[in-house]
């Protein structure tokens, strides 16, 4: 059977599962994404930060700023006393809401079956 050398030489695609983990990998990032992408509207940070607690400060913003650099959120700073920052979710960070919402769905479904709080 002849072999096709093109096609040995090409590197494989990237799998899009590999490359959607390293998009919003971290214990927090899918709720955090998840809960601007539900609020749909500015929120603040201390806000954004009780609404997934326990986060830490620190790694909410680390988390913030990777979606910032991504083009999944917009950060609005306002130069008032004390310094007010909204975050809203893009165009582009709501088109995960349909696959967020399925995962959310088939967790309320299975979490008894996998031992966990629904």
């Amino acid at each position: 059977m002849p072999t096709n050398h093109a096609q040995r030489d090409t590197p494989p695609e990237p799998c899009p599962m590999v490359q959607f983990v390293g998009l919003i990998s971290g214990k927090w990032a899918i709720p955090i994404l998840y809960r601007l992408i539900v609020i749909d509207g500015p929120v603040r940070f201390g806000e954004l930060q009780r609404a997934v607690s326990p986060i830490t400060q620190k790694e909410l913003t680390r988390q913030l700023r990777l979606f910032e650099q991504k083009g999944l959120l917009r950060r609005q700073i306002y130069a008032e006393v004390p310094p007010r920052v909204e975050y809203t979710v893009t165009a582009l960070g709501k088109t995960l809401r349909p696959p967020l919402d399925a995962l959310a769905d088939w967790m309320r479904t299975h979490a008894a079956d996998l031992g966990a709080e629904a």
